[in-house]
């Protein structure tokens, strides 16, 4: 079994009844507890209870059988003591959520037939009364006198609020007690008559059933517990010709004699300032107040208390209120500029603040102007004045305020000819948030007594400054958290002007503001209200241009530290980030013909926003990519085309033959080496070419004749011979044969290679003087012209050399034989006789020609060039 010490009061009476109807059955004589009682025993809540079993001297059981029990928990043997062999106690420390029921048994093992002992009481927990603390009593001012109620209040300390308990209020006099019955925490009790000069005793008597408690004695004098009113009816009196002092005036009635506490400040602040005790411990109605600022609202109130410091002060009196007359300015008016330069002026704008000791209602401003020895005197009633400043000129300017009883001060400036003058400027100017504040600090200059810091809300355009002595200071001004402020220090240097007076070293100083250092700050900061509007300007095939605008100021609401370009396609994304002064970046290493969606993130120290999506296409060739690929496949195609052209230039006459098929060439046929009476010529190289022929029929009486006529022609085609293979006819030279070129030359190109060309044919025929008839002639060849086919012998190769070894007439010289014949053809026109033909010289091995035939012998020459008439 487990202790459980907390049964409710249900179970605890439950079982309550089943012991006392057991105990008819039973008989619970055989053990007993000491204390007992009929009614639940009163035991205190953190206090230690004992309790003790007994058994009867005859009893069968022994101290060894007794266990304790509270409601169905077992008591462990360690809280056991063994008093005797037949009594054992029990000590238990009683919490309140400890079981009500305490049992006692006697029994030997559970499985012994004997019957078992047992006997309990019940418990009734309380927690004793708690010690009232902080007991004070009052009795307070009823008209001039006290009243008879006193009142008093304690602390009552940390109890259960169910438990019942009495709390009962006590006053004694030397003379009588008086008592009233409280609440928990205040009481009242009625003296009838307030006791005065005597001697009075107060205290709280708290009381359960447990027990009861009283507090600690408020003893002393009866008037230790009065608390006086404030005084009533409290005025100010003000003296038009005394603006730093008036008078406070009050009404105050009482039966104990009082002292008086004054305490003043000006309107609006939380600072009090509180007249020495001392000056007004008399029994007085009245008090004047010095050395208080012209022209200023204060606050006045006073309480009072007992002259020999007993009792209570009384409360403050309500607020009174006065105003202060008016006095002349002190100080004098805060002046300061700001210049907008154009092409041939300054636009110049004064402002200023009032002094800071008005000492009354400002009326108006005296300004003075001074350009270049030139004064303007205006009278402005704002705090404000614009003016135009000619190029190259200078400023002198000072201004004072006036009330209505005086003129301040005048404050001034000194404006340049050159805004750009190479005066020092701070460094290093820093700015910090402390404390809500906005601090700012820079690094002092020599020589610079005093510092300029002004700022400007860049989103409202609203402009204020303030002046430092220091080199750090916080913005005094009311600034608003996420709004921009653009801060300028100034450092102000003192320059020194010639007076007009009758000391001619006088001088006064003007101040000088030099170049400013701007910063931007912010009160507080958070991420952009919107993010950056973004899009994509240049788009390529792995390149990308993102363009985004500047977020609003007012939107800013911080300093930009960078932003951050987000760009995906398909499950992978990437990220770039750049300075806040970058508002575009080109994204490179794209895919190509890829979708890409992009946005662009403004962050700030305090957080970050993103702005819009968006969605571009990277192009699929970069630009001249394509045309690129177009003009390299038009480059390589004609690159072919040429390769292709020279191959067929190389190879023109294996084209010709695949495109032309041959066709039997007159000049290559055996009849041109063919003679019946001629013996061929042995070992005769194969012509391929042959010069024009000439066709003439010669007379063999006008051999003269003949030979002039070649003397004439010869110069004209010497040339022609040197650089061609010349022929004067079919089978050999002859002088009778003319060199000149037939209509057709042979620079005119090769066209007997065709089939439709002329095939050109010549003999030569040979006559006898008129009259005369040679007894022998020899052969003569005559020129024709034919188209039909060449004789079958001269396409078939065993025919070829029959025909070579039959005539070697025809055969014809090559190359260097060509200059041999114009020799040869030279000295025969001188030994030509009479005869038309001039002797042939044969070969020493050429065979007897065969006898002459009947009528002359045609034979046939094919010619290269073609026909050529003449």
């Amino acid at each position: 079994m487990n202790i459980d010490f907390s049964m409710g009061s249900l179970h605890s009476s439950f079982v309550l009844l089943l012991l006392a109807s057991c105990s008819c059955k039973l008989g619970f004589s055989c053990v007993k507890i000491v204390p007992d009682s009929k009614a639940a025993i009163l035991v205190e809540i953190g206090k230690d209870f004992t309790a003790t079993c007994t058994l009867p001297k005859n009893s069968k059981f022994s101290a060894d059988d007794i266990y304790w029990q509270l409601g169905k928990a077992v008591v462990p043997k360690e809280y056991y003591t063994k008093v005797s062999e037949h009594a054992v106690s029990v000590t238990l420390n009683i919490t309140s959520d400890m079981d009500n029921l305490l049992l006692c048994k006697a029994e030997r093992n559970p499985y012994s037939y004997e019957t078992p002992c047992q006997y309990g009481i019940f418990f009734d927990k309380e927690y004793p009364p708690v010690k009232p603390e902080n007991l004070s009593c009052v009795a307070v001012q009823s008209g001039t006198g006290i009243s008879s109620h006193l009142s008093c209040q304690w602390y009552p300390g940390m109890r259960d609020p169910s438990t019942d308990t009495k709390y009962t209020l006590f006053a004694k006099t030397l003379s009588q007690e008086y008592n009233s019955t409280a609440n928990s925490t205040a009481g009242v009790i009625n003296l009838g008559t307030y006791p005065i000069y005597t001697r009075m005793d107060v205290w709280v008597e708290v009381e359960n059933k447990v027990g009861k408690v009283i507090s600690n004695k408020l003893e002393g004098d009866a008037e230790k517990f009065v608390k006086p009113n404030p005084p009533a009816k409290v005025k100010i009196i003000s003296d038009a010709n005394i603006s730093t002092s008036f008078v406070v005036e009050w009404e105050s009635g009482f039966v104990l004699r009082l002292k008086y506490n004054i305490r003043y400040c000006e309107v609006g602040s939380s600072v009090w300032k509180e007249v020495p005790q001392e000056n007004t411990e008399a029994n007085i109605n009245s008090f004047r107040l010095q050395s208080l600022q012209p022209y200023t609202q204060y606050v006045v109130q006073i309480r009072c208390i007992q002259t020999d410091n007993s009792g209570y002060w009384s409360d403050w009196s309500p607020n009174v209120t006065a105003l202060t007359p008016e006095a002349k300015p002190e100080g004098k008016p805060d002046l300061w500029r700001s210049i907008v330069t154009s092409d041939d002026k300054r636009n110049v704008t004064l402002k200023w603040k009032a002094p800071k000791k008005s000492n009354g209602k400002i009326l108006g401003y005296d300004l003075d102007i001074d350009i270049s020895g030139i004064v303007n005197r205006y009278s402005v009633n704002s705090d404000h004045f614009s003016f135009l400043l000619p190029k190259g000129k200078m400023a002198y300017i000072e201004i004072s305020a006036n009330n209505s009883v005086g003129v301040s001060s005048k404050s001034n400036c000194f404006i340049p000819v050159n805004d750009k003058e190479g005066l020092p400027v701070v460094e290093k100017v820093d700015w910090s948030v402390q404390n809500g504040a906005l601090w700012v600090e820079w690094q002092p200059l020599p020589r610079v007594r005093e510092y300029l810091l002004e700022w400007v809300s860049v989103s409202k355009g609203h402009t204020d400054w303030q002046r430092e002595k220091n080199y750090s200071a916080s913005i005094k001004g009311k600034l608003e958290p996420y709004t921009r402020y653009d801060i300028s220090v100034y450092p102000l240097y003192n320059i020194r002007k010639r007076t007009n007076s009758s000391d001619k070293y006088s001088q006064k100083a003007y101040s000088q503001a030099g170049k400013p250092v701007t910063v931007i700050a912010f009160l507080q900061q958070k991420a952009p209200s919107i993010g950056p509007n973004a899009w994509v300007n240049k788009t390529k095939k792995s390149e990308a241009e993102v363009v985004w605008d500047e977020i609003p100021l007012e939107n800013q609401k911080g300093i930009i530290t960078n932003y951050t370009i987000f760009y995906k396609t398909g499950s992978v994304e990437k990220s770039v980030t750049v300075g806040p002064d970058i508002n575009s970046y080109t994204l490179t290493d794209l895919a190509s013909d890829s979708k890409y969606v992009v946005h662009v993130m403004a962050s700030t120290v305090n957080g970050s926003t993103n702005g819009s999506d968006i969605n571009f296409m990277t192009l699929k060739y970069a630009k001249g990519e394509l045309e690129a690929i177009v003009v390299a496949v038009c480059i390589s195609f004609l690159f072919l085309t040429v390769l292709t052209v020279l191959a067929c230039l190389n190879n023109r006459e294996l084209i010709k033959k695949h495109l032309w098929p041959q066709v039997p060439d007159p000049s290559n046929s055996s009849i041109g080496n063919w003679s019946p009476d001629f013996p061929t010529k042995a070992d005769t190289p194969k012509e391929t070419t042959l010069a024009p022929l000439s066709v003439v029929e010669v007379d063999v009486f006008d051999r003269k004749s003949l030979c002039e006529e070649d003397k004439a022609v010869l110069p004209l085609k010497k040339d022609k011979y040197l650089s061609e293979e010349h022929s004067s006819g079919i089978g050999g030279s002859s002088c009778m044969s003319s060199p000149r070129q037939s209509v057709s030359d042979s620079d005119e190109g090769d066209s007997g290679q065709t089939t439709a060309s002329t095939i050109q044919y010549s003999s030569v025929v040979a006559s006898s003087y008129k009259g005369q008839t040679p007894a022998q002639q020899p052969p003569v060849f005559a020129r024709s012209e034919s188209t039909q086919p060449l004789l079958d012998c001269e396409e078939h190769a065993e025919h070829q050399q029959t025909l070579d070894n039959r005539n070697s007439y025809f055969k014809r010289s090559r190359g260097p034989e060509s200059g041999g014949l114009l020799q040869q053809l030279e000295g025969e026109e001188q030994n030509c006789g009479s005869l038309s033909f001039c002797p042939v010289d044969e070969e020493p091995t050429a065979t007897p020609a065969a006898p002459p035939s009947e009528g002359p012998s045609p034979s046939y020459m094919p010619q290269q060039s073609g026909y050529r008439p003449q």
